[in-house]
């Protein structure tokens, strides 16, 4: 099936160059461009985009509340947004996170990995780049925020099991890794991690991160059991 892809960003040149890494590709194609947030919410919705590649700084309305408008549209639930960003320690990074997005790259990511990073999001996982250390993420995630994610942040309702993946999840480990650990088929996993997300309404497994730091289940600094 193939993946529909808008570019969203400010700058026509950096557009251009993303359409140029990812249009060979027979499994994705470009929808459509935007140059600010508020036409990338236009267009996510009139092209029936399946991953947006965000930038945060834009004119008219910036990439966060652009993300934010997305996640909160029921209309365009099936839509993911991959934030693409020069300053991958920029807190605005993780403020995209909380808003609904499914991960970040910087802009200098290779064509390879992009192309894969719009797969992973696509298929609904959660991507942050190699330079997203956890020390970084956890301690923004740590902070207060005036608005949390629009779920329940207590865990009561999931089983022993649910909240275990879910650890594992916000410690980074894959489908395959979590599936190794607990000694699960990685479907069981799988079947797990919606579960969780479906009894804590969240989209996605970054949302699942947010969550499992914002709640207390996992703490900044914590080691992988």
């Amino acid at each position: 099936m193939t993946i529909r892809v808008l570019l969203a960003d400010d700058q026509p040149l950096i557009r251009a160059g993303f359409r140029m890494f990812v249009e060979p590709d027979p499994e994705v194609e470009i929808v459509g461009e935007a140059g600010t947030g508020r036409e990338a919410v236009a267009l996510a919705r009139s092209e029936r985009a399946d991953v947006v590649l965000m930038d945060i700084r834009m004119p008219d309305m910036d990439g966060i509340e652009a993300t934010r408008q997305i996640a909160a549209a029921e209309d365009l639930a099936g839509v993911r947004v991959l934030v693409l960003t020069t300053f991958e320690n920029d807190d605005n990074v993780v403020l995209a996170l909380r808003a609904g997005a499914s991960g970040f790259l910087g802009k200098h990511v290779d064509p390879v990995d992009l192309l894969h990073a719009i797969r992973v999001v696509a298929a609904g996982e959660a991507l942050l780049s190699p330079a997203a250390t956890r020390g970084l993420v956890t301690r923004f995630l740590s902070q207060p925020v005036p608005s949390a994610l629009p779920a329940a942040l207590e865990l009561g309702g999931l089983t022993d099991r649910e909240r275990e993946v879910l650890a594992l999840v916000a410690y980074g480990l894959s489908n395959d890794e979590i599936a190794e650990r607990l000694h699960l088929s990685p479907l069981t996993v799988k079947t797990h991690i919606n579960r969780a997300m479906t009894k804590l309404g969240v989209r996605d497994r970054a949302q699942l991160v947010v969550i499992a730091y914002q709640s207390g289940l996992v703490r900044p600094g914590e080691q992988q059991p």
